[in-house]
Order: structure tokens, then sequence, then C-alpha cells
């Protein structure tokens, strides 16, 4: 399952910084405009503790973390959806992604330029709102006009489809974002989810701050929760220039006592991946064996069949049942065969819904 989030944000405000830290691809980070020109895209792991008790239980010959990709775009500026500065290119390169990091400027440093000048959050991020709500806006009524002419001739979705376009037209016209308008039948949902909308996908504000904020936050980072209060959206607070300090040092212990002098318990990174990874609605599902313990990803909401063909497409096909131990009773008993001796090993059809956490073993038949 790959499955991609988009580091996007003004130009100067930390996105490659960011990127290299969390990223096992690394991008150029300097004090100009545009620097990254390309989409840089790295895949990490998911930091999950639970893989490694699991491992510390089942001595595998590895062990096998989940995966995020990240993509660190080009900064955008004003007039990006008529083409300004490098915005066909970055509106391209956000469209390709499931979901959006939108990092934002909170400290202050006269020595990296700001594009507008000086520092607003609020300001920088009503920027690259409005640049991706009239690029929507664009397609909206593009796609309106087309489907119109289906929706009198009677097709009955396009009839649907119409209505979920102005719908958008409506609150786009607003100034706000797609995202604002939930649709209640699966049917519809398929039909929101298809027109591919930019301010439709799931984001969460990365707020970019010094060190002596990094646990706490700043005022910056107060009127950024106040503009986002109505909005369905995360916030994250991250000192990146700090986190690339963490990055460059080798070891585990190094990094801990680097953490606990700036009053922290985990790395930016390693919340802002597992942040990424809940903001994508994925799950994680374990096997465990002698060869290996692996998480593997899944959607919330998926059933035992689906999750199944996360590791093989024939075992979608061919699924009979699966085997589910919980991952608490796991731990507790200390292997599969105590699960089962036990009365913990639990026999599940192809309406069960799987949960993160399962540690799974299918059956199948193709």
């Amino acid at each position: 399952m790959s499955l991609k989030c988009g580091i996007v944000g003004l130009p100067n405000v930390g996105k490659s910084t960011l990127f290299n830290c969390i990223s096992s691809g690394k991008a150029q980070a300097a004090n100009f405009p545009f620097c990254t020109i390309d989409p840089n895209v790295g895949a990490t792991n998911v930091p999950d503790d639970r893989l490694q008790v699991l491992a510390d239980i089942v001595h595998p010959g590895r062990i096998v973390p989940a995966t995020v990709e990240i993509v660190d775009i080009a900064g955008l500026v004003k007039g990006a959806s008529k083409g300004e500065g490098l915005g066909n290119q970055f509106l391209a390169n956000i469209r390709e992604t499931d979901a959006i990091l939108h990092v934002l400027r909170c400290f202050d440093d006269g020595n990296v330029v700001h594009v507008d000048g000086s520092v607003d959050p609020v300001r920088d991020k009503e920027i690259i709102d409005t640049e991706l709500q009239l690029k929507d806006l664009e397609t909206v009524e593009s796609r309106l006009a087309k489907v119109q002419k289906q929706a009198v001739g009677g097709d009955k979705n396009a009839k649907k489809l119409v209505n979920i376009l102005l719908q958008y037209k409506d609150v786009l016209e607003q100034g706000k974002n797609a995202r604002s308008i939930s649709f209640d039948t699966p049917d519809d949902r398929k039909l929101a989810h298809d027109l591919f909308l930019l301010t439709a996908k799931p984001v969460m504000y990365v707020c970019n701050v010094d060190e002596n904020s990094a646990k706490d936050g700043n005022h910056y980072v107060e009127a950024v929760k106040e503009a986002v209060k109505d909005e369905d959206a995360q916030i994250l607070v991250i000192a990146a220039k700090i986190e690339s300090e963490i990055a460059e040092l080798e070891s585990w212990e190094e990094k801990q006592m680097f953490l606990e002098e700036i009053g922290l318990e985990k790395s930016g990174c390693q919340r802002l991946i597992q942040s990424a990874y809940a903001l994508l609605n994925l799950r994680t599902f374990f096997t465990a064996g002698p060869m290996e313990v692996k998480a593997w990803t899944f959607n919330k909401g998926d059933k035992a069949p689906q999750t199944a063909g996360v590791i093989h497409s024939d075992f979608e096909k061919g699924f009979i049942r699966a085997e589910v131990i919980k991952y608490e009773d796991y731990v507790a008993l200390g292997s599969e065969a105590a699960c089962r001796a036990n009365g913990k090993l639990f026999t599940q059809g192809k309406d069960y819904v799987v949960e993160d956490g399962d540690i799974m073993h299918f059956l199948f038949n193709v």
C-alpha cells in the first residue's frame, strides 16, 4: 500500500529541512526561494514500539516496519493558481498526494529571509489556502459545465454529481476548503473523492518553531490554533532545525539524551510520522513468526479479506478465514501456542473488521 503525504508551504518555511529529518531522501535546504524545484520523494519507517516487543518474544530473522512516503514539494507563492512561480508544477504534484503536511513558519530569525518580508503564519496559511481553493473552484466549474448537460438528459449519477459540485462551488466561493463538507452516502463520498480536489485532502498544520518553543509552542502557534479551530485538521509543533541536529546523531542513547535536555520524550519527527500515518486513516496489523515480524498497513474499517489482500491479492481472492490474536493477549501469554491453549486465538470470517494491533494469520485457497 503506497500512500503519500505532501509537505507544502511557502518558500523558506523549513519544508526541506523537515523532509531531511524524517525521510531517507535528502533534499537541498538553503536560504533562498524555490530551492526545491522537483519534488523530493522518500520513504520513512513508521515508529511502532510494538514491533520490538513482538520480536523479543518471537526472535525472528528480521523486523519489517510499516512505511509512509513523504514528498517535499516546491514552495508556493501568490498567483500559483494562475501559474505564478512554480504554481502549475506545485499544484500537479500536490494532487498526486493523499494528505497534506502544511508547514508554517512560527519562528523569528533575521538571517532566514521570508518571501513576504515578515513572519505571519496565519497569513501564510491563508495564501496557500486561497491558491488551492481557486484551483479547486476552476476544477469544479469546468466539471459542472460538462456534467449539467448529462443531468438534463436524465443521467442519475450526473444529477448526484451536479449536486455535489454545487455544494463545493458554494463553500469554495466563501473562501472555505472542500474538506469542510461531508457526504452521507458511500456513493456520494466516492463521487466526491473522484474529483481529487486539493482542499478536500486531509491536512496537518506543522508549526515550525525555534528550540525554546519546541515543547510548549509560542504566540505564533496560538494564532494558528485560533485560525484553524473550526477546521477538521491536526496541529503539530516541531523545531525542524533541532530535529535536523538530532537526526545527525548516531546512537539512540545520544538522541534520547538530546531530547531530554529540551524536555521532550519523543522527537518531533517520530510524532510527525505517527500523526501522518493516522491522518491518512491508516492502521497496522502484524504477522509474527520465526522468519520475520512485520507491520502491515491497512485502512481503518477494512474487513479481513481486504487486509489479507495487503499481503497478496491471492489471499483476498481465496480468503477462507482469519486467525486473530489481540496484541495485548500475545504479549501477556508469550506465544501463539499459549494464546491458542487459553482461548485467545479467535477464528474470524469475511465480515470481521480488523483492528489496529491485531496479529493475523490468513487461511486461503486459490
